[in-house]
């Protein structure tokens, strides 16, 4: 073996024993954290997590179409005292007893929730207590706000700081709604306890609100503890609706002053942009105990028995399907018409025959029974067809939770083809009927309500909605031109129209101001059977009837006798139509009327 190859291998050799040195100290060192030093390491990660604080995200805020603020969140505080501080126990408690009485008056002025008393009998309960548990106490059930707690901080003993005095707070953001009650179940409500989304567009775009919690550790800085952050906490985007606070004012307004004539039991309003879809208002009352209204439920999403207003739906696919043509007559009996031993009855009985635009301007039951049971042949299944291909039961988003879709079924008998004919055994909601009376008004194309416009990050757009065409085509051009001849008629027949004049010459859904077209609704509440004295009446329309801008439903639960859908719920649309317009627009004089001139 040559000198060269012995000085190689011995180079080997120090390495090999110096790579072996060094594994047997890695692996000395693991064992020693696994046994001997496992305890003490387990202890400074406790610890660590222990002095870990969670970093609340703001929530996002939610904002009307013109940047008013709808929901927001509000910061406000929980004030704590940890009597077990070491400052506190130092020379007897000097530091404690001294300032016990003054932090006590000092709370029950600048709080006002308790006593001084009462304040120093917690302090002092804490303080004294051997459960280690129970010597950290929240002094006040009320939550303060941040001028308060500036104040506060101010006190005596206080202002030494969290860890001479005991005293800390604790952040929660509490949600406001700047308008209060306006289009509440809409916006949506946060659980206190909890802070979780529970109802409308607060749940609907909770992932974007929420935000993302930090993270704080207790670390020292400067000679004194204080909460580091070591994950900041990402605040929630803003969501920015299509709603208006000033047309949800009007909708409320108007809709609380007829519920509280009628005495109803409950009540709704949406309005819609006929050609966008953007649902500028929208209003649920519920009355209470105290016989005033409030927004308890959101009746406008979920699907109930339309009553006649169904009755458009059905005369457009008879026409459409070419069952029946515009100049046919329906002859109606004053006593009721039977169909397969059932009776069909009219709200004005009368023995007549009426035109196609007369039976849908009078609201006849019997015509338009008579109408979809000779259309389709006593067979609901051709009937439930053609409804469905008008795109009644497509699914549409609707945005807020719990929102129903249509129920429309095909039945098993025969003889409730009749009665589907005028919205009985058929279930859509207020917001559908709204959704497909807004298809007529904008030429036939039926879009879905859109509730929100943007998502965003302060002025950086993260995400823009749209709404979906549902059904590009509802009907055949000359069928809609038809169906909008009886809309016009119901409220301005004034011989026959449920919408045009009662017979007192009162206005119904009549205006000087702004014109209307639209169709009446009543149905027979069903509550363990139909209830012959508890009905549900509303009305749907568009307006200005020559060029139209909005469409809107009212819906009226409960009235007590005497109610009128067209006098009721026709009025509530016509007064809302006036004031939109007017807020939308100005009034100018057009050949020799007043009119409304709607800004582009």
């Amino acid at each position: 073996m040559s000198e060269k190859q012995r000085h190689t291998i011995l180079r080997f050799a120090i390495v090999f024993v110096v790579i072996a040195l060094m594994f047997l100290v890695v692996v000395g060192r693991i064992f020693k954290l696994q046994t001997t030093e496992r305890d003490k390491w387990l202890s400074l990660v406790e610890n660590r997590e222990a002095n870990q604080k969670p970093i609340p995200a703001i929530r996002g805020n939610i904002y009307d179409c013109d940047g008013r603020l709808l929901a927001t969140s509000i910061p406000q505080y929980s004030i704590h005292m940890d009597t077990r501080v070491e400052a506190l126990h130092m020379d007897d408690g000097a530091l404690f007893w001294t300032y016990v009485d003054s932090i006590a008056e000092g709370l029950s002025r600048i709080v006002g929730d308790q006593t001084k008393e009462q304040y120093r009998e917690r302090m002092v309960k804490a303080y004294t207590s051997k459960r280690r548990r129970d010597r950290d106490v929240r002094l006040s059930a009320e939550r303060i706000s941040y001028t308060q707690l500036k104040e506060i901080k101010e006190l005596p003993l206080v202002k030494r700081g969290v860890y001479k005095s005991g005293f800390y707070t604790e952040n929660l953001n509490l949600r406001k709604k700047p308008f209060n009650t306006l289009s509440s179940r809409t916006i949506g409500n946060i659980s206190l306890k909890d802070g979780e989304a529970k109802t409308g567009i607060e749940k609907r775009y909770d992932s974007y609100l929420r935000g993302t919690d930090g993270v704080g550790v207790r670390q020292r800085v400067a000679g004194s503890w204080q909460y580091v952050p070591i994950k900041e906490a990402v605040n929630g985007y803003d969501v920015h609706t299509t709603l208006d606070a000033n047309l949800i004012d009007i909708c409320e307004t108007e809709l609380r002053k007829r519920l509280e004539h009628t005495r109803a039991d409950w009540g709704c309003v949406a309005l819609m942009d006929v050609h966008t879809g953007e649902i500028k208002a929208i209003s649920n009352l519920d009355r209470g105990s105290d016989e005033k209204y409030y927004e308890l439920a959101n009746h406008a999403v979920i699907h109930m028995e339309p009553g006649s207003t169904f009755k458009t739906i059905s005369l457009m696919a008879a026409l459409d399907d070419g069952k029946i043509s515009f100049g046919d007559s329906i002859e109606v009996e004053k006593d009721g018409w039977w169909y397969h031993k059932q009776r069909h009855r009219d709200a004005h009985p009368a023995d007549t025959t009426y035109s196609i635009r007369q039976a849908l301007a009078v609201s006849s039951n019997i015509a338009l029974a008579k109408i979809v049971t000779n259309s389709y042949n006593g067979s609901a299944r051709k009937f439930v067809k053609k409804l469905k291909s008008i795109g009644l039961c497509d699914s549409v988003d609707y945005t807020i939770p719990g929102a129903q879709q249509a129920l429309i079924t095909i039945p098993n008998d025969t003889v409730t083809l009749a009665k589907m004919a005028y919205g009985y055994s058929v279930e859509l909601s207020p917001l559908q009927m709204l959704m497909f009376y807004n298809g007529i008004a904008n030429g036939g194309k039926m879009v879905s309500p859109l509730f929100v416009k943007e998502i965003r990050n302060q002025r950086e757009v993260v995400e823009r909605f749209e709404n979906t065409v549902v059904k590009s085509s509802l009907c055949s051009k000359e069928t809609l031109a038809e169906i909008k001849e009886c809309l016009h008629d119901v409220v301005w027949d004034n011989d026959l129209g449920t919408a045009s004049v009662n017979p007192w010459g009162s206005r119904k859904a009549q205006s000087a101001l702004v014109s209307i077209a639209g169709k009446t609704g009543t149905a027979q509440v069903l509550e363990g059977g139909y209830q012959n004295t508890k009905h549900r009446i509303s009305f749907v329309g568009y307006f200005p009837e020559e060029n139209p801008q909005y469409s809107c439903i009212c819906v009226i639960h409960g009235p007590k006798w005497p109610y009128d859908a067209g006098m009721d719920c026709g009025s509530v649309v016509r007064n809302i139509a006036e004031k939109t317009m007017a807020y939308a627009g100005e009034y100018v004089i057009d050949d020799g009327k007043l009119v409304m001139k709607v800004k582009e």
